[in-house]
Formats: structure tokens, C-alpha cells, sequence
């Protein structure tokens, strides 16, 4: 389970950040920073990839209610012009510039981080299973991003975006054969570009 070694180790106010959608074919990518109170840690707290749904979204809230918390959005579009990549780090970055109070460190998932972040940051990988702040930012991201897919699925309903994030998945790839691609598709991402360039529907 994670814990709170690492904030512990380096002291001060520490973010931990993490992103949830770099690998959809479909929707934005959605990163969020958490500055947990040490004496108010949620219970449970864990990688969001190894919860249920419904404990997630119990998190969630838990965590917006005992912690500072910032949220930020790279879309499609910024997707499809800087890459996956350099839109994870933009969502990240904008996620740091909501936090309400000013982190002196941040912890990012990965073994990468952004440039130009406004103070020193720590790359830790598999740190969502490492960091609780991590964990939490987690959480946080990934219940974020699955409620705007269940949204857009409301508008698009052929894809099953409610239950696959976008992924791709049997069921959203039938959709494309069928149906073909949304303005909400990545466009740079090779399976919705080959289905652009072939004789089958394009758009809806």
C-alpha cells in the first residue's frame, strides 16, 4: 500500500500528480495534484487502477473534502498538436496552478516530469502504489476523467464511452467501423488517423 515516506522525507507542502488518459483513442487527457493533511488521510486511498469504481468515486469525494485538490485538462485538440506526451505534462501543470495553496515539491507518477514547473519536482515510478499523494491524485483523475467520458457517451451514445473510458475496446471499434470517428477522437493516435484515410465513414 502507499504511503507517506516520501512526502515525510522531503518535509514542506508536497503535491503529488498524477494523470488518468494517455492511452484512449477518445476524450481529453486529465491530470490532478493533491496536497493531502497528514492527520486527515482518507482510509483506502490505493491506485486507482486497483479499485472498484464505486470505491473511487467514494474516495473521490473523501479526498475533496479533506485535502487540497487541482484538477487540469489538455483536450483533443491539444492532444492531436503537441502529442500525448507534452499535453500530459500541460493537464499536470494546469492541475499544480489550481491547487489552492502553493506546493514547495512535487511528486509526478512516471519517470518523467514537466519543464517549467514552478517548484522542484520528483519523478517516482509506479507511484501511484508508492506515494498516498500520489494515490490520491490518482483517484482524483481518473473518477474526473471517467465522468466527462460518461458525459460525452450521453452525445455519442455508439461507443460505449461510459464503460471504456475511450479505450479501445471491441465494442468502441465496432462503433468506428460502423459508425466512424467523433470531434472528440484523437486524431493522431494511428487507429482513428488509418480509419480517417479509408473509404468508410469519417465523422458524425
Amino acid at each position: 500500500m502507499p504511503d507517506f515516506s516520501i512526502e515525510l522525507e522531503i518535509g514542506g507542502i508536497v503535491a503529488g500528480v498524477d494523470e488518468a488518459g494517455r492511452g484512449p483513442w477518445a476524450g481529453p487527457v486529465v491530470a490532478s495534484a493533491v496536497v493531502l493533511d497528514i492527520a486527515r488521510v482518507p482510509d483506502g486511498i490505493d491506485d486507482s487502477k486497483k479499485l472498484p469504481r464505486d470505491r473511487r468515486e467514494h474516495l473521490h469525494g473523501l479526498i475533496v473534502a479533506s485535502a487540497h485538490v487541482g484538477v487540469g485538462i489538455a483536450t483533443v485538440e491539444e492532444i492531436d498538436r503537441i502529442n500525448i506526451l507534452q499535453a500530459t505534462f500541460l493537464a499536470m501543470l494546469r492541475a499544480v496552478e489550481a491547487l489552492p495553496v502553493r506546493p514547495h515539491h512535487l511528486l509526478i507518477d512516471g519517470n518523467r516530469c514537466p519543464k517549467d514547473a514552478p517548484c522542484p519536482t520528483r519523478p517516482v515510478i509506479g507511484g501511484d502504489a508508492t506515494s498516498l499523494s500520489i494515490a490520491a491524485a490518482s483517484i482524483i483523475a481518473k473518477v474526473t476523467r471517467d465522468r466527462i467520458m460518461a458525459e460525452l457517451a450521453t452525445a455519442h451514445p455508439h461507443y460505449g464511452w461510459e464503460r471504456n473510458a475511450g479505450y479501445g475496446t471491441p465494442e468502441h471499434q465496432r462503433a468506428l467501423s460502423m459508425v466512424g470517428i467523433t470531434p472528440h477522437h484523437r486524431k493522431s493516435f494511428s487507429p482513428i488517423y488509418r480509419l480517417m484515410n479509408q473509404d468508410s465513414p469519417t465523422s458524425v
